[in-house]
Protein backbone atom coordinates (compact mmCIF):
# COMPACT_ATOMS: atom_id res chain seq x y z
CA UNK A 1 0.00 0.00 0.00
CA UNK A 2 1.13 3.75 -0.60
CA UNK A 3 3.13 4.70 2.84
CA UNK A 4 4.93 1.98 2.78
CA UNK A 5 7.50 1.66 0.20
CA UNK A 6 8.48 3.67 -2.69
CA UNK A 7 11.97 4.37 -4.61
CA UNK A 8 12.40 7.61 -3.46
CA UNK A 9 11.00 7.14 0.24
CA UNK A 10 8.57 9.92 -0.48
CA UNK A 11 4.66 8.54 -0.29
CA UNK A 12 1.34 9.83 -1.43
CA UNK A 13 0.52 10.56 2.25
CA UNK A 14 3.71 12.55 2.74
CA UNK A 15 3.18 15.08 -0.24
CA UNK A 16 -0.83 14.97 -0.82
CA UNK A 17 -0.83 18.32 1.36
CA UNK A 18 1.68 20.16 -0.44
CA UNK A 19 0.42 18.98 -4.22
CA UNK A 20 -3.46 20.55 -2.55
CA UNK A 21 -1.91 23.71 -1.49
CA UNK A 22 0.15 24.37 -4.71
CA UNK A 23 -2.72 23.63 -6.62
CA UNK A 24 -4.81 26.56 -4.78
CA UNK A 25 -2.62 28.30 -5.08
CA UNK A 26 -2.91 28.77 -8.89
CA UNK A 27 -5.82 30.98 -8.98
CA UNK A 28 -8.29 29.33 -11.99
CA UNK A 29 -11.32 31.06 -10.88
CA UNK A 30 -13.68 30.27 -13.78
CA UNK A 31 -15.60 33.60 -14.88
CA UNK A 32 -17.37 32.10 -17.43
CA UNK A 33 -16.06 34.16 -20.03
CA UNK A 34 -11.96 33.00 -20.89
CA UNK A 35 -10.92 35.74 -18.38
CA UNK A 36 -9.76 33.66 -15.77
CA UNK A 37 -5.76 33.26 -15.19
CA UNK A 38 -5.07 29.89 -14.32
CA UNK A 39 -6.28 26.98 -16.22
CA UNK A 40 -3.23 26.88 -18.57
CA UNK A 41 -0.53 27.33 -15.83
CA UNK A 42 -2.78 24.45 -13.42
CA UNK A 43 -2.58 22.16 -16.53
CA UNK A 44 0.94 22.34 -16.85
CA UNK A 45 1.55 21.97 -13.19
CA UNK A 46 -0.45 18.46 -13.16
CA UNK A 47 1.60 17.65 -16.54
CA UNK A 48 4.57 18.20 -15.15
CA UNK A 49 4.09 15.97 -11.84
CA UNK A 50 2.51 13.38 -14.13
CA UNK A 51 6.02 13.37 -16.40
CA UNK A 52 8.49 13.18 -13.44
CA UNK A 53 7.25 9.64 -12.83
CA UNK A 54 7.53 8.68 -16.02
CA UNK A 55 4.21 9.37 -17.54
CA UNK A 56 3.83 11.31 -20.72
CA UNK A 57 0.72 13.45 -20.56
CA UNK A 58 -0.95 15.38 -23.27
CA UNK A 59 -2.03 18.85 -22.83
CA UNK A 60 -4.97 19.90 -24.86
CA UNK A 61 -6.23 23.70 -25.21
CA UNK A 62 -9.78 24.38 -26.46
CA UNK A 63 -9.25 28.03 -26.74
CA UNK A 64 -6.62 29.92 -25.29
CA UNK A 65 -5.66 29.25 -21.54
CA UNK A 66 -8.43 26.67 -21.34
CA UNK A 67 -6.42 23.90 -21.00
CA UNK A 68 -6.94 20.13 -19.46
CA UNK A 69 -3.97 17.72 -19.57
CA UNK A 70 -5.36 13.70 -20.15
CA UNK A 71 -2.38 10.95 -19.47
CA UNK A 72 -3.16 7.05 -19.66
CA UNK A 73 -1.45 4.55 -17.14
CA UNK A 74 -1.17 0.73 -18.20
CA UNK A 75 -2.20 -1.82 -16.39
CA UNK A 76 -1.58 -5.29 -15.92
CA UNK A 77 -4.29 -6.68 -18.11
CA UNK A 78 -4.50 -3.93 -20.97
CA UNK A 79 -7.40 -6.17 -22.19
CA UNK A 80 -9.48 -5.58 -19.47
CA UNK A 81 -11.99 -2.07 -19.52
CA UNK A 82 -9.96 1.30 -18.38
CA UNK A 83 -11.14 2.68 -15.83
CA UNK A 84 -11.38 6.93 -16.09
CA UNK A 85 -10.40 9.42 -13.21
CA UNK A 86 -10.75 11.80 -13.57
CA UNK A 87 -11.00 16.06 -11.75
CA UNK A 88 -11.24 19.37 -13.21
CA UNK A 89 -8.27 22.29 -11.91
CA UNK A 90 -10.74 25.68 -12.57
CA UNK A 91 -12.54 26.93 -9.47
CA UNK A 92 -15.79 29.53 -8.94
CA UNK A 93 -14.56 32.68 -8.36
CA UNK A 94 -13.75 34.12 -4.49
CA UNK A 95 -13.43 37.55 -2.98
CA UNK A 96 -10.34 37.45 -0.34
CA UNK A 97 -12.26 40.66 1.86
CA UNK A 98 -14.99 37.65 2.97
CA UNK A 99 -12.77 34.64 3.47
CA UNK A 100 -10.46 34.10 7.19
CA UNK A 101 -7.39 33.25 5.06
CA UNK A 102 -6.81 34.43 1.57
CA UNK A 103 -8.72 31.83 -0.88
CA UNK A 104 -5.37 31.31 -2.56
CA UNK A 105 -3.07 30.89 -0.02
CA UNK A 106 -3.65 27.20 0.62
CA UNK A 107 -3.09 28.02 4.05
CA UNK A 108 -2.71 25.38 6.89
CA UNK A 109 -4.99 26.44 9.97
CA UNK A 110 -7.29 24.62 12.63
CA UNK A 111 -6.21 21.02 11.00
CA UNK A 112 -7.20 22.15 7.44
CA UNK A 113 -6.11 23.23 4.33
CA UNK A 114 -8.26 26.83 3.49
CA UNK A 115 -8.97 28.16 -0.18
CA UNK A 116 -10.67 28.54 -3.22
CA UNK A 117 -10.90 24.74 -4.77
CA UNK A 118 -9.79 22.79 -1.21
CA UNK A 119 -13.06 20.79 -1.46
CA UNK A 120 -14.10 21.34 -5.27
CA UNK A 121 -12.24 19.97 -6.34
CA UNK A 122 -8.51 20.36 -5.86
CA UNK A 123 -8.11 17.75 -2.95
CA UNK A 124 -9.28 15.02 -5.19
CA UNK A 125 -7.02 16.19 -7.92
CA UNK A 126 -4.12 16.61 -5.20
CA UNK A 127 -5.21 12.66 -3.89
CA UNK A 128 -5.19 11.40 -7.02
CA UNK A 129 -1.96 12.70 -8.29
CA UNK A 130 -0.55 11.62 -4.85
CA UNK A 131 -1.35 7.96 -5.13
CA UNK A 132 -0.59 7.88 -9.16
CA UNK A 133 3.12 9.21 -8.10
CA UNK A 134 3.32 7.21 -5.33
CA UNK A 135 2.42 3.84 -7.49
CA UNK A 136 4.61 4.65 -10.11
CA UNK A 137 7.59 5.76 -8.34
CA UNK A 138 7.38 2.39 -6.46
CA UNK A 139 6.98 -0.05 -9.80
CA UNK A 140 2.90 -0.88 -8.77
CA UNK A 141 0.65 -1.09 -11.87
CA UNK A 142 -3.06 -0.77 -11.57
CA UNK A 143 -4.65 -4.05 -12.77
CA UNK A 144 -6.11 -2.28 -15.20
CA UNK A 145 -5.35 1.23 -17.46
CA UNK A 146 -6.45 3.86 -15.96
CA UNK A 147 -7.00 7.30 -17.66
CA UNK A 148 -6.16 10.50 -15.77
CA UNK A 149 -8.04 13.54 -16.99
CA UNK A 150 -7.64 17.32 -15.81
CA UNK A 151 -10.21 19.59 -16.97
CA UNK A 152 -10.60 22.97 -17.62
CA UNK A 153 -13.77 24.92 -16.99
CA UNK A 154 -16.51 22.14 -15.25
CA UNK A 155 -17.60 25.30 -13.27
CA UNK A 156 -19.03 26.61 -16.54
CA UNK A 157 -20.60 23.12 -17.45
CA UNK A 158 -17.33 21.79 -19.65
CA UNK A 159 -17.93 23.37 -22.49
CA UNK A 160 -14.29 24.03 -22.94
CA UNK A 161 -13.03 20.94 -20.96
CA UNK A 162 -14.61 17.75 -20.63
CA UNK A 163 -17.46 18.28 -23.41
CA UNK A 164 -14.46 19.55 -26.10
CA UNK A 165 -12.59 16.45 -25.35
CA UNK A 166 -15.41 14.36 -25.63
CA UNK A 167 -15.95 15.34 -28.59
CA UNK A 168 -12.86 16.35 -30.24
CA UNK A 169 -10.24 13.55 -28.90
CA UNK A 170 -12.72 10.68 -28.19
CA UNK A 171 -9.80 8.05 -29.13
CA UNK A 172 -8.28 9.75 -25.30
CA UNK A 173 -11.00 7.42 -23.63
CA UNK A 174 -10.97 4.43 -25.53
CA UNK A 175 -12.01 1.25 -23.92
CA UNK A 176 -12.86 3.19 -20.48
CA UNK A 177 -16.00 1.86 -19.37
CA UNK A 178 -16.28 3.11 -16.03
CA UNK A 179 -15.30 6.04 -14.23
CA UNK A 180 -14.99 8.24 -11.01
CA UNK A 181 -14.81 11.99 -9.98
CA UNK A 182 -15.81 14.22 -7.50
CA UNK A 183 -18.68 14.65 -4.64
CA UNK A 184 -18.70 11.18 -3.05
CA UNK A 185 -17.10 9.06 -0.89
CA UNK A 186 -17.10 11.38 1.62
CA UNK A 187 -18.04 10.64 5.34
CA UNK A 188 -21.72 11.29 7.58
CA UNK A 189 -20.91 9.71 10.98
CA UNK A 190 -23.83 7.95 12.35
CA UNK A 191 -22.61 7.09 15.56
CA UNK A 192 -19.22 5.68 17.09
CA UNK A 193 -20.39 2.57 15.52
CA UNK A 194 -21.32 3.65 11.75
CA UNK A 195 -19.99 6.10 9.91
CA UNK A 196 -21.96 6.20 6.10
CA UNK A 197 -19.81 7.21 2.88
CA UNK A 198 -22.22 8.80 0.39
CA UNK A 199 -21.16 7.65 -3.29
CA UNK A 200 -22.55 9.73 -5.77
CA UNK A 201 -24.76 7.26 -8.08
CA UNK A 202 -27.24 9.47 -9.95
CA UNK A 203 -27.30 13.77 -10.64
CA UNK A 204 -29.81 15.70 -11.54
CA UNK A 205 -30.22 17.50 -15.08
CA UNK A 206 -30.19 21.28 -15.39
CA UNK A 207 -31.80 24.20 -17.22
CA UNK A 208 -30.01 27.56 -16.71
CA UNK A 209 -32.19 29.71 -18.28
CA UNK A 210 -33.04 33.66 -19.55
CA UNK A 211 -36.06 34.85 -19.02
CA UNK A 212 -37.52 37.82 -21.05
CA UNK A 213 -40.43 39.99 -20.89
CA UNK A 214 -41.21 43.03 -23.10
CA UNK A 215 -43.21 45.70 -22.15
CA UNK A 216 -43.93 49.23 -22.93
CA UNK A 217 -41.08 51.92 -22.50
CA UNK A 218 -42.13 55.26 -21.15
CA UNK A 219 -41.89 58.06 -18.84
CA UNK A 220 -41.22 57.41 -15.10
CA UNK A 221 -43.54 59.33 -14.10
CA UNK A 222 -46.36 58.48 -16.45
CA UNK A 223 -48.90 55.32 -15.76
CA UNK A 224 -47.91 52.27 -17.20
CA UNK A 225 -49.95 49.03 -17.14
CA UNK A 226 -47.50 47.49 -19.62
CA UNK A 227 -44.49 47.80 -16.99
CA UNK A 228 -41.61 44.88 -18.15
CA UNK A 229 -39.88 44.78 -14.97
CA UNK A 230 -43.66 44.27 -13.19
CA UNK A 231 -44.50 41.47 -14.95
CA UNK A 232 -41.08 39.77 -14.89
CA UNK A 233 -40.72 40.25 -11.12
CA UNK A 234 -44.58 38.89 -10.75
CA UNK A 235 -43.64 35.67 -12.68
CA UNK A 236 -40.22 35.42 -11.01
CA UNK A 237 -41.79 35.76 -7.57
CA UNK A 238 -44.27 32.95 -8.66
CA UNK A 239 -40.93 30.98 -9.65
CA UNK A 240 -39.35 31.58 -6.34
CA UNK A 241 -42.10 30.96 -4.14
CA UNK A 242 -43.17 28.06 -5.75
CA UNK A 243 -43.30 24.43 -3.49
CA UNK A 244 -41.99 21.88 -5.92
CA UNK A 245 -43.62 18.63 -5.49
CA UNK A 246 -41.62 15.46 -3.55
CA UNK A 247 -40.53 12.92 -6.59
CA UNK A 248 -38.26 10.33 -5.02
CA UNK A 249 -36.38 8.05 -7.30
CA UNK A 250 -34.67 4.85 -7.24
CA UNK A 251 -31.11 6.20 -5.97
CA UNK A 252 -33.01 8.83 -3.66
CA UNK A 253 -35.18 5.40 -2.25
CA UNK A 254 -32.28 3.73 -1.23
CA UNK A 255 -30.65 6.46 0.25
CA UNK A 256 -33.54 7.06 2.43
CA UNK A 257 -33.82 3.14 3.18
CA UNK A 258 -30.17 2.92 3.75
CA UNK A 259 -30.66 5.99 6.66
CA UNK A 260 -33.92 4.58 7.85
CA UNK A 261 -31.74 1.87 8.86
CA UNK A 262 -29.14 3.61 10.34
CA UNK A 263 -31.34 6.01 12.22
CA UNK A 264 -33.47 2.95 13.17
CA UNK A 265 -36.65 5.09 12.19
CA UNK A 266 -38.85 5.07 9.30
CA UNK A 267 -38.50 8.05 6.97
CA UNK A 268 -40.98 9.69 5.48
CA UNK A 269 -40.11 11.56 2.40
CA UNK A 270 -43.08 13.83 2.68
CA UNK A 271 -41.94 14.70 5.58
CA UNK A 272 -38.33 15.00 5.73
CA UNK A 273 -37.84 18.22 8.24
CA UNK A 274 -37.21 16.49 11.08
CA UNK A 275 -35.00 13.83 9.36
CA UNK A 276 -32.89 16.47 7.39
CA UNK A 277 -32.40 18.10 10.95
CA UNK A 278 -30.03 15.10 11.91
CA UNK A 279 -28.23 15.29 8.99
CA UNK A 280 -26.25 18.51 10.02
CA UNK A 281 -23.43 19.32 7.07
CA UNK A 282 -25.00 17.06 4.47
CA UNK A 283 -28.61 18.49 4.73
CA UNK A 284 -28.56 20.64 2.48
CA UNK A 285 -27.38 18.26 -0.42
CA UNK A 286 -30.17 15.62 0.32
CA UNK A 287 -32.98 17.95 1.10
CA UNK A 288 -32.18 18.99 -2.89
CA UNK A 289 -32.65 15.86 -4.13
CA UNK A 290 -36.08 14.95 -3.49
CA UNK A 291 -37.36 17.74 -5.77
CA UNK A 292 -37.14 19.68 -9.12
CA UNK A 293 -35.86 23.11 -8.38
CA UNK A 294 -35.63 26.33 -9.80
CA UNK A 295 -33.74 29.29 -8.08
CA UNK A 296 -33.79 32.83 -9.27
CA UNK A 297 -29.98 34.27 -9.24
CA UNK A 298 -29.91 37.34 -11.89
CA UNK A 299 -32.22 40.69 -12.58
CA UNK A 300 -31.85 43.20 -14.98
CA UNK A 301 -34.00 45.94 -16.16
CA UNK A 302 -33.48 49.63 -17.05
CA UNK A 303 -30.97 52.21 -17.48
CA UNK A 304 -32.42 55.33 -16.06
CA UNK A 305 -34.55 55.94 -12.89
CA UNK A 306 -37.18 58.23 -14.83
CA UNK A 307 -37.34 55.77 -17.49
CA UNK A 308 -39.55 52.82 -18.01
CA UNK A 309 -37.66 50.10 -19.54
CA UNK A 310 -38.61 48.06 -22.90
CA UNK A 311 -37.00 44.65 -21.25
CA UNK A 312 -36.27 43.38 -18.55
CA UNK A 313 -34.92 40.20 -17.92
CA UNK A 314 -33.70 37.12 -15.19
CA UNK A 315 -31.97 34.50 -14.95
CA UNK A 316 -32.90 31.27 -13.21
CA UNK A 317 -31.15 27.85 -11.70
CA UNK A 318 -33.30 24.99 -13.00
CA UNK A 319 -32.39 21.43 -12.14
CA UNK A 320 -34.72 18.42 -12.28
CA UNK A 321 -34.63 15.12 -11.16
CA UNK A 322 -33.62 12.09 -13.53
CA UNK A 323 -36.99 11.08 -15.40
CA UNK A 324 -38.69 14.13 -14.73
CA UNK A 325 -37.58 16.85 -17.48
CA UNK A 326 -41.07 16.79 -19.07
CA UNK A 327 -42.80 17.36 -15.71
CA UNK A 328 -40.43 20.38 -14.96
CA UNK A 329 -40.36 21.72 -17.91
CA UNK A 330 -44.18 22.17 -17.88
CA UNK A 331 -44.96 23.09 -14.24
CA UNK A 332 -42.08 25.95 -15.05
CA UNK A 333 -43.94 27.43 -18.14
CA UNK A 334 -46.99 27.53 -15.74
CA UNK A 335 -45.29 29.51 -13.06
CA UNK A 336 -43.99 31.89 -15.73
CA UNK A 337 -47.50 33.05 -17.51
CA UNK A 338 -47.90 32.97 -21.35
CA UNK A 339 -45.92 36.65 -21.07
CA UNK A 340 -42.12 35.21 -20.03
CA UNK A 341 -39.76 34.06 -22.79
CA UNK A 342 -37.90 30.98 -21.59
CA UNK A 343 -34.64 29.86 -23.44
CA UNK A 344 -31.91 27.79 -21.86
CA UNK A 345 -28.11 29.35 -21.36
CA UNK A 346 -27.26 25.80 -20.95
CA UNK A 347 -28.63 22.85 -20.62
CA UNK A 348 -27.58 19.22 -19.51
CA UNK A 349 -29.16 15.97 -18.83
CA UNK A 350 -29.61 13.87 -15.86
CA UNK A 351 -27.80 10.40 -14.62
CA UNK A 352 -28.71 8.12 -12.91
CA UNK A 353 -26.74 4.25 -12.50
CA UNK A 354 -27.48 1.36 -10.54
CA UNK A 355 -25.12 0.81 -7.29
CA UNK A 356 -24.25 -2.36 -7.96
CA UNK A 357 -20.82 -3.98 -9.44
CA UNK A 358 -17.14 -4.63 -8.82
CA UNK A 359 -16.24 -1.01 -8.47
CA UNK A 360 -19.10 -0.44 -6.06
CA UNK A 361 -16.88 -3.53 -4.08
CA UNK A 362 -14.08 -2.02 -4.51
CA UNK A 363 -15.13 1.67 -3.05
CA UNK A 364 -16.78 -0.65 -0.13
CA UNK A 365 -13.44 -2.88 0.53
CA UNK A 366 -11.28 0.17 0.33
CA UNK A 367 -13.68 2.39 2.65
CA UNK A 368 -13.85 -0.71 5.24
CA UNK A 369 -9.88 -1.59 4.95
CA UNK A 370 -9.09 1.94 6.52
CA UNK A 371 -12.51 2.85 8.76
CA UNK A 372 -13.98 -0.64 10.16
CA UNK A 373 -17.76 1.23 10.96
CA UNK A 374 -17.84 2.61 7.08
CA UNK A 375 -20.07 1.76 4.85
CA UNK A 376 -20.69 2.87 1.82
CA UNK A 377 -24.37 4.05 0.13
CA UNK A 378 -25.53 5.62 -2.67
CA UNK A 379 -27.00 9.22 -3.05
CA UNK A 380 -27.71 11.89 -5.61
CA UNK A 381 -26.13 15.05 -6.57
CA UNK A 382 -28.33 18.15 -6.41
CA UNK A 383 -25.96 19.46 -8.70
CA UNK A 384 -23.68 18.52 -11.96
CA UNK A 385 -20.42 17.50 -13.04
CA UNK A 386 -18.37 16.58 -16.34
CA UNK A 387 -19.73 13.07 -15.92
CA UNK A 388 -22.37 13.97 -17.92
CA UNK A 389 -20.03 14.73 -20.69
CA UNK A 390 -18.62 11.20 -20.42
CA UNK A 391 -21.66 9.31 -19.88
CA UNK A 392 -22.02 10.74 -23.60
CA UNK A 393 -19.73 8.00 -24.29
CA UNK A 394 -21.15 5.39 -22.50
CA UNK A 395 -18.89 5.66 -19.72
CA UNK A 396 -20.58 4.33 -16.39
CA UNK A 397 -20.07 7.28 -14.08
CA UNK A 398 -19.61 7.91 -10.08
CA UNK A 399 -18.73 10.25 -7.37
CA UNK A 400 -15.97 8.94 -5.58
CA UNK A 401 -13.60 11.34 -3.74
CA UNK A 402 -13.22 9.82 -0.30
CA UNK A 403 -12.88 12.03 2.64
CA UNK A 404 -13.00 10.72 6.05
CA UNK A 405 -14.72 14.31 7.61
CA UNK A 406 -14.99 15.29 11.03
CA UNK A 407 -18.86 15.03 12.16
CA UNK A 408 -19.13 19.08 13.05
CA UNK A 409 -17.96 20.03 9.64
CA UNK A 410 -20.54 21.99 6.98
CA UNK A 411 -19.26 19.75 4.15
CA UNK A 412 -21.98 20.97 1.59
CA UNK A 413 -21.60 24.68 2.54
CA UNK A 414 -17.66 24.78 1.80
CA UNK A 415 -18.89 23.76 -2.25
CA UNK A 416 -19.08 27.60 -3.38
CA UNK A 417 -19.08 29.07 -0.09
CA UNK A 418 -16.70 31.50 2.42
CA UNK A 419 -13.67 29.61 4.18
CA UNK A 420 -13.93 26.57 1.62
CA UNK A 421 -11.16 24.32 3.44
CA UNK A 422 -10.28 20.20 3.51
CA UNK A 423 -9.21 18.39 6.83
CA UNK A 424 -5.46 17.48 6.27
CA UNK A 425 -6.21 14.01 8.35
CA UNK A 426 -9.24 13.76 5.57
CA UNK A 427 -6.57 14.13 2.61
CA UNK A 428 -4.54 11.40 3.66
CA UNK A 429 -7.17 9.12 4.54
CA UNK A 430 -8.09 9.60 0.63
CA UNK A 431 -4.84 8.50 -0.69
CA UNK A 432 -5.11 5.48 1.14
CA UNK A 433 -8.37 4.69 0.27
CA UNK A 434 -8.05 5.88 -3.18
CA UNK A 435 -5.06 3.12 -3.76
CA UNK A 436 -6.86 0.26 -1.87
CA UNK A 437 -9.79 0.84 -4.53
CA UNK A 438 -7.29 0.71 -7.83
CA UNK A 439 -5.55 -2.32 -6.37
CA UNK A 440 -9.55 -4.14 -6.25
CA UNK A 441 -10.91 -2.30 -8.94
Amino acid sequence: MSGTDTAKGVTGEDEVVDLCRELIRIDTSNYGDHSGPGERKAAEYVAEKLAEVGLEPRIIESHQGRASTVARIEGEDPSRPALLIHGHTDVVPANAADWTHHPFSGEIADGCVWGRGAVDMKDMDAMTLAVVRDRLRSGRKPPRDIVLAFLADEEAGGTYGAKYLVQKHPDLFEGVTEAIGEVGGFSFTVNEKLRLYLVETAQKGMHWMRLTVDGTAGHGSMTNDDNAITELCDAVGRLGRHKWPVRVTKTVRSFLDELSDALGTELDPENMDETLAKLGGIAKMVGATLKNSAAPTMLGAGYKVNVIPGQATAHVDGRFLPGYEEEFLADLDRLLGPRVRREDVHADKALETDFDGRLVDAMQSALSAEDPIARAVPYMLSGGTDAKSFDDLGIRCFGFAPLQLPPELDFAGMFHGVDERVPVDGLKFGVRVLDRFIDAS
